[in-house]
C-alpha cells in the first residue's frame, strides 16, 4: 500500500467508523477508491471549518474561510486537469477522479455546497434545504456510485437520493449542536409554523426543544421516501457494492429513527448506533442486497415518486 492510499485509509478510520465498516464490504478496488474519495471530501469539509476529521477546533474568521474555499477550488481544478499536485489528499482525489472520469461538475458543486456554510446561508423553504443537501451530500452519492461502476442515470439519481436522505438525517441529529455554532439548516417556514423564531439562539433554547423536535421529525419524514428510492438503485450496483450501501443505508436510517423515538431530549447527548444493532443492520443489509440482486433483478425498478432532484 503506497503512502497516498495509506493516508486515505487513515482518514476514513479517524473520520467515520460507520463508513469505514461499510467499506469493508466492497471488493478491494472499490474499497480503495472509496477511501481516496472520502479523504478528499473529509479534507475539504475540515479545511473550511478548521476541524480535524469532523472534530471541533477554534472557529475561523470568515475572511480565512473564504480564502481557504478559493484555495480548495483551485487545487481541485488542478487535480481535475491532471496537473501535478503535492498534497496526498489531492493526489488521492486525482487518482479516483481520473479512473472514473468524473465530470468537473460534481466536485465543484460539492464545494459550492460548502460555500453556503461560509456565507452563513439561511434556508426559508425545504426546497432550499434540499439544495444545500445536494451540494454537501447528494453529489457525493453520485460520485460514490461512479466509483462503484454505475453509469445509468436512474442509478445515479437513486444514489443522489441516498445522499439527500443521509444529510437530512444529519441535520435532524445535529440540529442543537449546529445551532450552538451559529448554523441553522431547518426550514425557517417550518420553524415559524412550530412557534419558533428561525434563529440559532431560539433553536438552541431548551424552552423550544419540543417544538424544534416536531420540525426535526418533519425533516426525517421527508427523508423516508429518499431512503425508499435509494433501495431501488441497489440492483444497479455490483453485489458487494449493493451490500455495503444497503448496510450504510440501514445504519443512517436507524439514526433518524432513534432521534424520533427518544423525543425532544434526544440532543442531550450525541446519537449513535451501538455495535449489536449495527451488526443486526448489516445482516439486514445483506438480505436486502441479496433480494435486490436476485428476486428484483428481472423486474422494472419501482417508480421514483415526484420529489426534489438535481438529476
Amino acid at each position: 500500500m503506497d503512502a497516498v492510499l495509506a493516508h486515505s485509509r487513515d482518514s476514513i478510520a479517524k473520520g467515520s467508523k460507520s463508513f469505514r465498516a461499510a467499506s469493508r464490504l466492497f471488493n478491494s478496488d472499490t474499497r480503495e477508491d472509496a477511501w481516496l474519495l472520502y479523504a478528499w471530501c473529509r479534507h475539504c469539509d475540515d479545511v473550511i471549518d478548521g476541524q480535524d476529521h469532523g472534530f471541533a477546533a477554534a472557529p475561523l474568521p470568515k475572511a480565512e474561510q473564504r480564502r481557504r474555499l478559493e484555495r480548495l477550488r483551485a487545487d481541485t481544478r488542478a487535480a481535475l486537469a491532471g496537473r501535478p499536485v503535492a498534497d496526498p489528499t489531492f493526489e488521492a482525489f486525482q487518482r479516483v477522479a481520473r479512473r472514473h472520469a468524473f465530470s468537473d461538475r460534481w466536485p465543484l458543486e460539492m464545494l459550492d455546497g460548502f460555500a453556503m456554510d461560509v456565507e452563513e446561508r439561511r434556508y426559508e423553504t425545504v426546497e432550499e434545504v434540499l439544495q444545500y443537501c445536494w451540494g454537501v451530500a447528494g453529489v457525493v452519492g453520485v460520485m460514490m456510485a461512479l466509483v462503484m461502476g454505475a453509469r445509468d442515470t436512474e442509478v445515479l439519481r437513486r444514489a443522489q437520493d441516498l445522499g439527500l436522505a443521509f444529510q437530512l438525517t444529519n441535520i435532524a441529529r445535529d440540529v442543537i449542536e449546529d445551532a450552538g455554532t451559529g448554523r441553522l439548516y431547518l426550514p425557517a417556514a417550518w420553524l415559524r409554523q412550530a412557534g419558533v423564531e428561525p434563529t440559532p439562539a431560539a433553536v438552541a433554547d431548551p424552552a423550544n426543544r419540543a417544538a424544534v423536535h416536531t420540525v426535526a421529525a418533519r425533516l426525517l419524514a421527508l427523508a423516508e421516501p429518499y431512503y425508499d428510492s435509494a433501495r431501488g438503485g441497489l440492483r444497479g450496483l455490483p453485489f458487494r457494492s449493493s451490500l455495503a450501501i444497503a448496510a450504510a443505508r440501514g445504519v443512517y436510517r436507524e439514526i433518524g429513527r432513534k432521534v424520533l423515538r427518544q423525543g425532544p431530549w434526544v440532543w442531550e447527548r450525541r446519537v449513535f448506533i451501538r455495535r449489536p444493532m449495527k451488526l443486526w443492520l448489516f445482516g439486514r443489509g445483506l438480505l436486502i442486497a441479496f433480494w435486490t440482486q436476485t428476486l428484483d433483478r428481472g423486474r422494472a425498478p419501482p417508480r421514483r415518486p415526484e420529489m426534489w432532484s438535481r438529476l
